[in-house]
């Protein structure tokens, strides 16, 4: 079968990667199944390690969310948690650092950090951002710098400019 086009991964662009990335992501509450199907493709085009889907975030299978990923739930491995902050507990048993993509008056750019490895990065909410309990869990909030009056991303929009910054950073993207 001959690559589609814009859809396969063609042989000029090398192997594709076998191991993940020491990035895990936490999904605290996103309600729409659109938002986390998008995070889906955005997670396996990444090759980060597992999503976690806590609390009302849709979670496989969805027919809106499995209709926007294509197929990638699949291929990102996934947990669904009735409870955020037990989620980010067993993320720390297993040695990642937990950060929170949020905008908050302490929250540092995410261009002005290096990301440790491995990371758990937490989404939150898309209007009411990250509940403050599960920030005051998190080991440091990063934000994404904005100029505009607005002040705010979609958080599938937020979720891969942030993947990807951290995997330039580490210089594996």
């Amino acid at each position: 079968m001959e690559p589609v086009p814009g859809r396969d991964r063609s042989p000029e662009q090398g192997p594709v990667r076998v191991d993940p990335f020491p990035l895990a992501a936490v999904l605290d509450n996103i309600r729409s199944a659109f938002n986390v199907g998008s995070i889906f493709r955005t997670s396996e085009a990444a090759r980060i390690e597992h999503l976690h889907l806590c609390g009302i975030t849709p979670y496989p299978p969805n027919e809106k969310l499995d209709h926007t990923a294509l197929g990638t739930v699949h291929r990102v491995p996934w947990t669904h948690h009735l409870e955020t902050r037990a989620a980010l507990r067993a993320l720390r048993r297993t040695g990642h650092t937990i950060w929170a993509l949020e905008l908050t008056e302490s929250s540092r750019s995410l261009y002005a950090v290096q990301a440790p490895a491995p990371l758990a990065l937490v989404f939150g909410h898309e209007t009411a951002g990250i509940d403050r309990a599960v920030l005051d869990e998190c080991d440091a909030v990063v934000q994404i710098p904005m100029s505009g009056r607005k002040n705010s991303l979609n958080v599938a929009t937020a979720y891969g400019i942030a993947l990807f910054e951290i995997l330039r950073q580490w210089e594996l993207g």
